[in-house]
């Protein structure tokens, strides 16, 4: 039984013919000044470090459902323990995933010369006198000498992970290519750090896996623009650079497009109903998607017009167009 217009992918243009180059100038201009903007963002006011890299102890505290948290009470009790600085948030229960006022994270600062257990211990009484009995759970201690160790491992990761991508990228393309794939990558990496930023996003391990995941993608999704910007630079050694860019990119579009709104709403569903501490993974991963797919055809490709290519040889081509396809402009 056949029925009409299913798939619907039919529905959609078999070859596309838009001229990403021609506003790339005005792309390059806004992601530049966003660029700018996250990077000093990391510096002030500054990323929101968890207690991965800051270190200290958090744990959840529970009434049961239905009962509210006055969290006033609960951030007095353990202020008054002196530990330093104290975070209260209200959050989803673990059992529902719905955030009914009965449910908070609570963090705070361990002293290096006293014993976690002990303080814990401490904090736990403060909080049933004051909000009377709550359940504990998800409790977690780290040392101030293990959360730096961390956050200097989550920097080197990053760093070694953005050097290995450009280590592949001078193995399997020419300069002018690596150039564009490192702007494409930095951007990427420094936009979803500016989201962090903006949303005050707790940074922890998980946001480290997610950053190093964006780069892996971003590269993935901007190799695959390169392999067909290669071929067609051979196969059309007279067309114009501009028009070959815009060429390839046409063609790679329904893969790339296809490719990043499936993941996204992999993802979206995983923030709506993976949890708390799920959720700023996999926002954080949405978006380097998405900022991962703008920059292979914004970013990657385009900058490659800055420097040209050499396409035969003995020095840049960029000799009379010719009209192939509907890709090609006259």
């Amino acid at each position: 039984m056949s029925m009409n217009g299913w798939p619907i992918i039919k529905l959609l243009p078999h070859k596309t013919n838009f001229q990403f180059v021609k506003y790339a100038k005005g792309f390059a201009v806004l992601s530049a000044i966003l660029t700018v903007a996250a990077i000093i963002g990391c510096f002030y006011p500054g990323l929101n470090l968890g207690i991965d890299f800051r270190g200290g102890a958090s744990m959840e505290v529970a009434k049961p459902a239905g009962q509210v948290l006055e969290l006033d009470k609960l951030r007095g009790a353990v202020s008054g323990l002196d530990l330093g600085d104290v975070q209260v948030q209200g959050i989803a229960r673990r059992d529902t995933n719905l955030d009914d006022g009965s449910t908070a994270i609570v963090r705070f600062q361990v002293p290096e010369n006293e014993d976690q257990t002990a303080v814990v211990q401490r904090v736990e009484s403060a909080i049933t006198q004051a909000v009377g009995d709550v359940g504990y759970s998800g409790v977690s201690v780290v040392g101030s000498k293990v959360s730096g160790e961390l956050l200097s491992n989550g920097v080197m990761a990053l760093v070694v992970a953005v050097v290995l991508m450009f280590l592949y990228i001078a193995f399997r393309f020419p300069w002018q290519f690596g150039i564009g794939a490192v702007a494409g990558l930095l951007h990427d990496v420094a936009l979803t750090f500016g989201l962090i930023v903006a949303l005050r996003m707790e940074f922890s391990l998980n946001l480290v896996a997610a950053l190093l995941t964006v780069i892996g993608y971003s590269m993935n999704d901007t190799v695959v623009v390169f392999d067909r910007l290669r071929e067609n630079l051979r196969k059309y050694k007279v067309m114009p650079l501009r028009d070959v860019i815009d060429l390839s990119i046409n063609e790679t579009l329904s893969r790339t497009i296809i490719t990043g709104v499936t993941t996204v709403m992999v993802l979206i569903v995983l923030a709506v109903f993976g949890g708390e501490a799920l959720r700023g993974f996999s926002i954080t991963l949405a978006f380097g998607v998405v900022i991962g797919t703008f920059s292979s055809i914004y970013v990657g490709a385009p900058i490659i017009l800055l420097w040209g290519v050499d396409r035969s040889g003995g020095g840049k081509s960029d000799a009379t167009p010719v009209k192939l396809g509907m890709a090609s402009r006259p």
